[in-house]
């Protein structure tokens, strides 16, 4: 699958660029039933991995997908482990047992990300390079830039009865949304409300685990 740039991103999902704003959270305790609504972005930790496996963009300047795409798919890249992949299937299957429509899924081009994704099976996958892992191989104006990226994607309201799904890295996360993201587990997600004007706001922060007590707790 071919990565687009975020210019280009905008205009193939038929949503205005917006610039972001302040990122205020909520204490609300209705966030199911509005996720059911629509309007949200829902940004997502890849899935877990394999603890062994030690190079990655952070490290490796060579593993950096913006340098050399064909390194997505390169042995030396950390994956998924089977919990992994498990974790992300039961995402998926919880968040459609929850009746939360999913109209798109955006993840970093990194194999990690994308069979994140693609293992919770809301549709197709498409990889952005500007969601790339961030890190201390990137100089400190293209880690900037990739925060202010991800920023400008959660600032962009979805279509009306869909919410959006970005899969990244936990350094783009915390540099987008600031140190209250430093303890990120893998397989994480962050949802976000557009307010309409450039801003956001944090609804909610969900462990991996917990969208199948929630699941479990709607029947």
């Amino acid at each position: 699958m071919r990565g687009v740039r975020l210019s280009l991103l905008c205009s193939l999902l038929m949503w205005s660029p917006i610039m972001t704003g302040s990122l205020a959270e909520s204490s609300r305790n209705d966030w199911i039933g509005d996720l059911r609504w629509g309007g949200y972005v829902i940004v997502f930790r890849h899935g877990a991995t394999a603890s062994d496996q030690k190079i990655d963009a952070m490290n490796n300047p060579k593993a950096d997908p913006m340098s050399n795409p064909a390194n997505c798919k390169a042995a030396a890249e950390r994956q998924l482990n089977d919990g992994g992949r498990v974790q992300a299937q039961s995402i998926g299957a919880s968040i459609r047992k929850l009746g939360i429509p999913v109209g798109a899924v955006l993840t970093s081009p990194l194999q990690r990300a994308v069979d994140t994704g693609m293992l919770m099976a809301f549709g197709e996958v498409q990889p952005v390079p500007d969601l790339a892992e961030a890190g201390p191989a990137l100089s400190s104006e293209e880690n900037d830039r990739r925060a202010q990226a991800l920023r400008i994607l959660v600032a962009l309201p979805p279509p009306a009865g869909n919410n959006l799904v970005i899969v990244s890295h936990k350094p783009n996360i915390v540099d987008a949304f600031g140190q209250d993201w430093s303890d990120l587990r893998e397989g994480e997600a962050s949802v976000f409300e557009p307010d309409g004007e450039g801003g956001f706001k944090l609804i909610v922060r969900v462990q991996s685990d917990e969208w199948a007590k929630l699941s479990t707790v709607s029947d």
